[in-house]
């Protein structure tokens, strides 16, 4: 199978954020579009291909977030026909309640980071479901729900291998470490290792997360993951436990993450992409909102 990775130099890092191009007997399909700033990048990289944006007349994105689906309005307004989780459809239809909440967290940084969020005609949207198929030519690509990240999230399967989007994790090519993306409100401990049984269980020969693959190396990867979601979120728990307000668990939390990084041989530089890719106190929000939540329950 023909599968492209597109580096869509995030903000000017290399393998921050990819995009996907699957070549069908239909013609080319794009799983992911990462945010609109980025989208001139994928649009040139994709013409040096010879492949113009009307050339795309299928997009799938993994879930909602900017990072993966901030370009699908303008995929739209090429044409394009766009598939999403049913959750999360009506926020690409509509998204002035996306924006909104994304602008109390970025604020004038909003367009520097995400670029034009673009709203789009709900005929051009497919709601998904979980082990939906979709046909495209000789290409078929089941929709499995993988939540914990987010409820609005799926991992696309195509035979023996998978596009995880974000329940892969973060990981740059050529390191053997895990940036965990746990942003608030829907970050799940438990609901996350869930979809991690199910991913293992399909003994898949290759993975291409979006943060940022493909990897080959998918039993260490998955132990990867499992192993600092539980570690990430018990270091945040036992910081809140022992009374430390939000802004020094952040600090503890990314030294903590530094000194596990260098301890995998992972250099300034490529920690950058990693930050990029994924920003600390993002995770840390979210893991403390989980605590929090979890413990009013209890």
């Amino acid at each position: 199978m023909d599968i492209k990775t597109i580096d869509l130099e995030f903000q000017g890092t290399p393998q921050a954020i990819a995009a996907y191009l699957v070549q069908t007997s239909e013609g080319p399909i794009l799983i992911e579009t990462g945010p609109e700033s980025a989208r001139p990048t994928l649009v040139t990289k994709l013409a040096a291909m010879g492949i113009a944006p009307t050339d795309i007349n299928h997009v799938l994105v993994t879930h909602i977030h900017f990072d993966h689906a901030g370009a699908a309005g303008w995929w739209a307004s090429q044409g394009a026909h766009i598939y999403i989780h049913h959750i999360g459809a009506p926020h690409l239809i509509n998204p002035d309640r996306l924006i909104a909440s994304a602008s109390r967290i970025y604020g004038d940084q909003m367009e520097t980071l995400w670029g034009q969020i673009i709203p789009i005609p709900a005929e051009q949207v497919t709601a998904v479901h979980d082990n939906d198929v979709l046909q495209f030519g000789d290409v078929t690509v089941t929709a499995w729900d993988t939540p914990g990240h987010a409820w609005h999230h799926h991992t696309y399967v195509i035979d023996n291998i998978a596009f995880t989007g974000d329940v892969g994790a973060v990981r740059v090519p050529g390191t053997n470490w895990i940036s965990l993306p746990a942003p608030p409100p829907e970050f799940k401990l438990e609901v996350w290792l869930d979809s991690l049984e199910r991913v293992q269980s399909a003994d898949f020969t290759r993975i291409y997360p979006t943060h940022f693959g493909p990897f080959d190396d998918v039993t260490n990867h998955w132990e990867l993951v499992r192993e600092s979601l539980i570690a990430s979120a018990e270091f945040i728990a036992n910081a809140m436990q022992q009374g430390a307000d939000r802004d020094t668990i952040l600090a503890r939390y990314s030294k903590w993450n530094r000194e596990r990084a260098s301890a995998r041989a992972i250099s300034d530089d490529v920690y950058t992409v990693f930050e990029t890719a994924n920003p600390l106190y993002m995770s840390v929000d979210g893991i403390m909102r989980y605590w929090r939540k979890k413990w009013e329950r209890e």
